[in-house]
């Protein structure tokens, strides 16, 4: 390749008007992407528009803006894969306005994190939440929350501007002690990445960054509480990397009431796949089920940590992503050299089996349970293959 050509090529068409919108780059070998990016920083000077393009290390590739790119140019011309850089959202199914009270909210009684915390709090855990950041003036998270970033404006801290993502880090790790809420891991570090604007969107660009975030930051834990429909083998790539370093990687599967569905990143088999269950034990109705969850937790009418120093009930996927993310900081603080296959095998093995036909047809004689993290410390329960149709995920480069 002609590193001259390409970089001419994207300063000519990057940050302009065109219909082809946003994209990420990867390329054919990592030599081919260490010399663009050595290129790239040479010659931001002589050319701007290079100054709006981001680099993922981790993927070994370039985020591009709007522009006017042309992928088949980039293929045929340069050897370089253009993805679309597509849009995701949080999965919330829906908040209920209510400002509540404090205290133990269901979901962590529910899956028996109290129970736990004279074994394990999640001392120092750290979970690299990828949301629309945190509210460090909560509180109940004031000993929560740890340094992050904000991919957006990465000027400013991570301040949240919506509310979803203090939701989460409520329900995983607020410490507000008896004058305030308790989540399931309260010694737990929350490190909030901030890829998602005031509206709840981001794109998988995004996302790639905050992973990459995490895996530089040598999180425990990411937590992921989205989705989007369609598949993008660059999120793939990213997901597996950080699977291979050790991480585990905790998903929404989704809010489509589907039989047999979940969204993306909670498909691919390098994350534990979440669905919701309401109060009474079932999955809740607008839940994802079946072969691909790996796991249910409480995700109905779930009390959490909001914007201005009050709690909110929500509903969806992501409030139940955000109990076994809490489960797993327990378990990593009293079992420090678990590998996130190993994790996902024990959750499976001690989970709380559901009411009877209750997860739908399932390819093994162990259909998922709910998260129960009393018995996850314990070790005992059921013994259940790692997943059902999500097959083993194993080390691959």
């Amino acid at each position: 390749m002609d590193e001259s050509s390409f970089l001419r090529y994207l300063n000519e068409t990057t940050n302009t008007s065109g219909p082809n919108g946003r994209y990420i780059l990867r390329f054919s070998s990592p030599g081919q992407y260490i010399k663009i990016t050595a290129r790239l920083q040479e010659e931001q000077e002589r050319y701007p528009n290079l100054d709006q393009i981001r680099i993922s290390p981790l993927l070994g590739a370039l985020l591009c803006p709007q522009g006017a790119l042309d992928p088949k140019t980039l293929r045929e011309r340069f050897g370089v894969i253009a993805e679309k850089d597509e849009p995701v959202d949080i999965l919330a199914a829906s908040a209920l306005d209510k400002d509540l009270s404090s205290g133990l909210p269901w979901g962590i009684r529910r899956i028996g994190a109290s129970e736990a915390w004279s074994v394990s709090t999640g001392h120092q855990i750290r979970i690299g939440v990828i949301d629309t950041g945190a509210d460090f003036s909560h509180p109940d998270l004031r000993s929560s929350l740890s340094r992050g970033v904000n991919l957006l404006n990465p000027m400013s801290p991570p301040h949240d501007d919506n509310g979803h993502g203090t939701h989460i880090a409520g329900t995983i790790a607020a410490s507000g002690g008896s004058k305030g809420m308790m989540g399931v891991a309260p010694r737990a570090l929350i490190h909030p990445v901030k890829a998602f604007d005031h509206n709840g969107s981001a794109y998988v660009s995004d996302i790639v960054l905050g992973i990459d975030w995490c895996v530089q930051n040598r999180m425990h834990i990411i937590n992921m509480s989205f989705g989007m429909k369609s598949k993008s083998q660059a999120l793939l790539n990213t997901v597996r990397k950080a699977y291979n370093a050790g991480i585990v990687v905790v998903a929404s599967s989704g809010n489509d009431k589907k039989s047999n569905g979940a969204d993306y990143p909670a498909r691919y088999p390098y994350t534990i796949s979440v669905g919701a269950t309401g109060r009474d034990g079932r999955i809740a109705p607008f839940s994802n089920r079946g072969s691909r969850i790996d796991i249910y937790a409480p995700g109905e009418k779930v009390k959490s940590c909001w914007l201005g120093n009050g709690y909110k009930e929500m509903n969806g996927t992501s409030m139940a992503t955000s109990h076994v993310s809490g489960a797993i900081a327990l378990l990593l603080a009293q079992r420090p050299g678990l590998s996130p296959a190993e994790i996902k095998r024990r959750l499976r093995r001690t989970a709380r089996p559901l009411p009877a036909g209750a997860a739908g047809k399932s390819k093994t004689s162990h259909p998922p349970g709910e998260v129960s993290a009393s018995r996850l410390l314990r070790g005992g329960g059921r013994k259940a293959p790692v997943a059902g149709a999500k097959k083993p995920a194993g080390k691959s480069s």
